[in-house]
């Protein structure tokens, strides 16, 4: 179901104390998923999740997740800065990207982090660029379609991502040669799956992969790294995913694989930690009735890309209309000059008047993180909930200052009007 953890009554204080469009995160939520998902892996001994910060790139929020045991996975110097920035180094760091400029391997290997690979012919760049680990990670791509039973979840072989398994044997070869002690191997296989039957599907996959190669190069497996995927439901008749039963299921296959153990396991569950932790809080600011009716609001798409992008669906509620009837059919619209600019399309909801404060459900991860500047538009605020129930902007809204900033001499001076 929608998450409604926060009542009518929170958003409505943040709206009276913040400008809206802003998006607002949970504390409590954010802490208490990252608790229940050390508990479903609490069988493994070296287990740990590694936060896409890609996902919600706040210092806030990451350093609540590094106070409850979590390390980071990066993909740009941006982020292995900002991680840094926040208190993690050495192994806290997983540093996973493709086709990254070469200085980004350097600075991982400066910060002591882990370093995993996406292509055979990254391995050379590494050794000039901070030199071979004696733990390193791939990236597998098995290829093909993905499938859990009959139902094909992925399309890999459709994926930039990965090595393929040969690639794989001879890159590990390389990598022993040149000095590595053991290996770590890793895949993302598909998307936001609710299905708990993804995580040991997958890690079967993996763990199967990982011993074949250890056993045809001569190099420990050091860590399993499951990745992301593991989704949230969105939609109202779409289910919870069972993070308990998730990690139950993978138990069962790394037994089956592992009897002795001694394999970590890592994961990265930048959505499943996050998104149902933060909302897009909006105004009704505009009303038109055409061929269809649409309601205008102060957010757009540079604020949550994913259904302009995706066509991704996000609930919407009206503050003090929760049990109103969805007797009305509304486009939800930004102000963007794109006709995609829409959170919802033919939507049931009550009577939406100018003035009504909306709701964007499940944006905590890849929400605020994937804005961008389209028509000038400026990227909001965002605003934490803290544990005792107040208040605390962790990033203001930009500004035109903001945005002319890059600019150089004149033009930007004269945008701004103070030359």
């Amino acid at each position: 179901m929608p998450n409604f953890a926060l009542p009518d009554t929170v958003f409505e204080a943040a709206a009276a104390a913040y400008p809206t469009p802003f998006h607002l995160y949970d504390e409590e939520t954010i802490r208490r998923r990252a608790r229940l998902l050390q508990q479903a892996f609490a069988w493994c001994p070296d287990y740990r999740e590694y936060f896409a910060v890609k996902a919600l790139p706040n210092p806030a929020v990451l350093r609540i997740l590094k106070q409850e045991g979590c390390g980071v996975d990066c993909s740009s110097e941006t982020e292995l800065m900002l991680a840094e920035a926040c208190g993690f180094a050495g192994e806290d760091i997983m540093f996973s990207a493709n086709a990254m400029p070469p200085a980004e391997f350097a600075h991982t290997r400066r910060l002591g982090g882990i370093v995993n690979l996406d292509d055979i012919t990254d391995i050379p760049v590494l050794a000039e660029n901070g030199g071979i680990p004696e733990t390193v990670c791939c990236r597998y791509n098995p290829g093909g379609d993905f499938r859990i039973g009959t139902a094909i979840m992925g399309n890999p072989g459709e994926a930039k991502y990965g090595f393929t398994f040969d690639q794989l044997r001879e890159g590990l070869a390389d990598l022993k040669a040149r000095g590595a002690k053991r290996f770590g191997l890793h895949a993302f296989l598909a998307s936001n799956n609710t299905d708990t039957a993804y995580y040991p599907t997958l890690a079967e996959v993996l763990f199967r992969a990982a011993k074949r190669l250890s056993e045809e190069v001569g190099l420990p497996v050091a860590f399993v790294n499951l990745s992301g995927g593991v989704g949230i439901p969105y939609r109202p008749d779409q289910p919870e995913t069972d993070i308990l039963a998730v990690g139950e299921g993978v138990r069962r296959v790394y037994e089956d694989v592992f009897p002795a153990g001694g394999v970590g396991i890592k994961t990265e569950l930048g959505r499943w930690m996050t998104g149902p932790a933060g909302w897009l809080v909006t105004h009704a600011v505009h009303r038109k009735d055409t061929y269809r009716h649409y309601i205008g609001v102060d957010a757009c798409a540079a604020n949550l890309m994913r259904p302009a992008m995706y066509g991704a669906y996000h609930h919407i509620t009206v503050c003090g209309k929760r049990e109103a009837p969805c007797d009305h059919v509304y486009d939800v619209t930004g102000c963007l000059c794109e006709n995609n600019d829409k959170f919802a399309i033919q939507r049931a909801l009550p009577e939406i008047a100018v003035g009504d404060l909306l709701v964007i459900h499940d944006t905590g991860a890849h929400g605020f993180s994937m804005g961008y500047n389209y028509n000038g538009r400026l990227r909001s605020a965002e605003v934490l909930r803290t544990e005792d129930g107040g208040f605390r902007l962790i990033r203001r809204a930009e500004t035109p200052r903001d945005y002319f900033a890059t600019l150089d001499g004149d033009e930007a001076a004269g945008a701004l009007g103070v030359r």
